[in-house]
Parts: C-alpha cells; sequence; structure tokens
C-alpha cells in the first residue's frame, strides 16, 4: 500500500464515508431512486453488470437505468464483506458481496443473483464516488441477464 497521509482515525472515517456510498447504492435501487444512484458516480465511469450489458460515462449510465422502475416491482440488495483496500490518498480499491433479489413486473418467478462488486472508488471534490463498478456473478436463479462476469474463483 502507497503510502497514505492522515492518522489512523481519519483513514477509518474516510472508509465510513466509502462504505456508506456502497451501501447507499443498494438502498437507492431497492427503493426506486435512480437519480439519486447517479449521484454516486463520477461523470467518466464505467459500469458492467455483465458482457454488453453496462456503460462507460455517465450519460450513458443514465440511460442503462431508464424504466428500471416498471422491469421490477420491488428489489432486495444485501451487501456485507466489505473491503477496501487503499491506492492512494484520493482511490481505493472496494470489494463487497451481494445477494440480489429482484420481483419482476412481468408474471414469473424472483430472480436472485450471488455475486460481489468489485470497485474503483475516487474522492473528487471532497466527495467519494464510484469510478468503476464491475458486479461479478457467482451463481443466479431466474435471473434477467443471461451473461455473467463470472468471479473466477481457483478449482
Amino acid at each position: 500500500m502507497k503510502s497514505i497521509t492522515g492518522s489512523a482515525a481519519e483513514r477509518l472515517l474516510e472508509e465510513k464515508e466509502i462504505e456508506r456510498i456502497v451501501h447507499d447504492y443498494a438502498y437507492y435501487l431497492d427503493m426506486n431512486q435512480p437519480e439519486k444512484m447517479i449521484d454516486l458516480f463520477v461523470d467518466d465511469c464505467e459500469v458492467s453488470y455483465a458482457p454488453n450489458f453496462g456503460a462507460i460515462g455517465i450519460e450513458a449510465y443514465k440511460k442503462t437505468l431508464d424504466g428500471i422502475g416498471t422491469f421490477f416491482t420491488g428489489t432486495s440488495h444485501h451487501v456485507s464483506g466489505v473491503v477496501i483496500d487503499w491506492v492512494n490518498d484520493t482511490e481505493v480499491n472496494v470489494r463487497a458481496i451481494v445477494l440480489a433479489i429482484h420481483r419482476y413486473a412481468k408474471e414469473g418467478p424472483d430472480g436472485i443473483l450471488y455475486g460481489q462488486y468489485h470497485d474503483v472508488v475516487v474522492k473528487r471534490d471532497g466527495k467519494w464516488k464510484f469510478r468503476r463498478r464491475i458486479l461479478k456473478t457467482t451463481m443466479a436463479a431466474d435471473y434477467h441477464v443471461r451473461a455473467f462476469n463470472p468471479i473466477g474463483r481457483a478449482l
């Protein structure tokens, strides 16, 4: 790890802010508040939920969220195991475990996804925001996205 300025207490406070955006993302998604999700990302963000399903740049990301409230009648994203690795004073790598349950507007079973978020979070203008968010999949049942980013588990 590169030298990080500030005391251990200051770093812990920064980490709490970083964890907050990870949890806010899940909350805003579950509450159908895509405009608040957008505020968690920098303008030059990269998002990948699966191969050929994601966005580069905030305008493209906004388009991926269009209609999300009509596609799902409810979602429940459970995020845990948040780990933060400092790159420098304004960039961290974050990984977190996610269990996501999706109730679809169309008739059918609920979709369940088990996976991990792999993020690059940067501090810009005094606020921590997602620069890169990659969803990696462990397994899924009745999930709407068929091509996944596999976690790459060792055999």
